[in-house]
């Protein structure tokens, strides 16, 4: 996989070469209509192909040791947003401390 993603490397530095070089990015279509030029498509077709093969080698980041599976990787993001806005019952005691003093209904 990792020569299927250098490979894809090398054709998309020379997809991005010949788009460089082109005079117009659009084209004209079958009636005469602008149309974005066919190596546009190639270009980003190349862009996430290489992004897919990428993360199915579970690199890791600078600052992991192992790499994670797309399955973990999905899972951290998941729990981050579910956790986001997540504030701790201490804290919470604070802020309706801090907000008159309402002991949330409860005698003391």
């Amino acid at each position: 996989m990792l020569g299927q993603a250098c490979r894809t490397a090398d054709e998309l530095d020379r997809l991005e070469k010949a788009v460089r070089v082109l005079p117009e990015l659009t084209t004209r279509g079958s009636t005469g209509q602008l149309k974005p030029h066919p190596l546009l498509a190639e270009v980003r077709a190349h862009r996430l192909l290489l992004e897919r093969l990428t993360t199915a080698l579970c690199l890791p980041n600078e600052d992991e040791e192992t790499g994670r599976s797309p399955g973990q990787k999905h899972g951290q993001r998941a729990i981050r947003a579910r956790w986001k806005d997540h504030v701790p019952n201490a804290r919470l005691a604070e802020l309706r401390a801090a907000a008159g003093g309402l002991d949330g209904g409860y005698a003391s």
